[in-house]
């Protein structure tokens, strides 16, 4: 929940301006839902530059005020949404079970869902990372065939990096990918896990950013702050690039 329009407007005029269209990475913005259409019609000469939304509802349609239906995403262009985000987990109570219908909703109108997991601090502390992230993964997205599985993305975010300043270290952050592909693997095979885009979102940022890179399974990133400031996240996706052309 951040900028205002005209600011909003800005950033994506520099980023569309710099950023490289052939860098050979997927950019993914995913502005404020009172931005999507306006930003989705402003972004159609820059089919380098995607857009996501931040969440959507679990139901279809219907008298749920102030909610946004997966349909009318797709209605008005966007491709790919967020979901399961550490926040909506925590501050709106959403279960696995809700997100796990979210995913049907997106998929049923051909929404890619980037779909967030990850562990708390205690819950990290505690040793019980790999348990809370596991059935994260099993209640909530594990529920779909593998031709499903396989249009979405998944986020790994540890809530004890996100906003922090903190962020895991490589060896932290490739532990846990690794994990969840092996998860992938497990429930599906080891070509779907090998396809899958696994994300890495705590505090990245444009010094850090090459580094999480080079790790084995991270495929990306899901960018927070950094993402607020233009020249901060085209060095991020140049990171990206970097690692992509190496």
């Amino acid at each position: 929940m951040n900028l205002n329009a005209h600011e909003a407007d800005q950033l994506v005029r520099v980023l569309t301006s710099k950023a490289n269209p052939n860098s050979g990475s997927i950019v993914l913005l995913a502005p404020p839902f009172v931005y999507l259409q306006t930003i989705c019609q402003g972004l159609k000469e820059h089919q380098h530059i995607l857009i996501a939304a931040q969440n959507c509802s679990d139901h279809l349609s219907g008298a749920f005020t102030g909610e946004i239906s997966a349909s009318m995403l797709a209605s008005i262009g966007v491709t790919y949404c967020i979901i399961g985000h550490s926040e909506r987990r925590s501050y709106f109570n959403e279960s696995n079970q809700i997100i796990a219908q979210k995913v049907f909703r997106l998929l049923e109108n051909n929404l890619c869902p980037v779909f967030c997991c990850g562990e708390s601090s205690s819950q990290r502390e505690g040793g019980g990372h790999f348990d809370v992230v596991g059935s994260q993964l099993h209640e909530g997205l594990f529920q779909l065939k593998e031709s499903e599985i396989q249009k979405c993305v998944i986020a790994y975010e540890p809530v004890w990096a996100i906003g922090t300043g903190v962020t895991a270290t490589p060896e932290q952050a490739q532990e846990m990918h690794q994990f969840i592909r092996r998860q992938v693997e497990e429930k599906y095979d080891k070509s779907i896990a090998d396809e899958m885009s696994i994300l890495y979102g705590g505090s990245v940022s444009a010094s850090n950013a090459f580094e999480l890179f080079t790790c084995a399974d991270v495929d990306g990133a899901l960018v927070g702050g950094a993402s607020l400031k233009a020249d901060e996240f085209i060095k991020i996706i140049e990171a990206m690039s970097l690692q992509l052309s190496r």
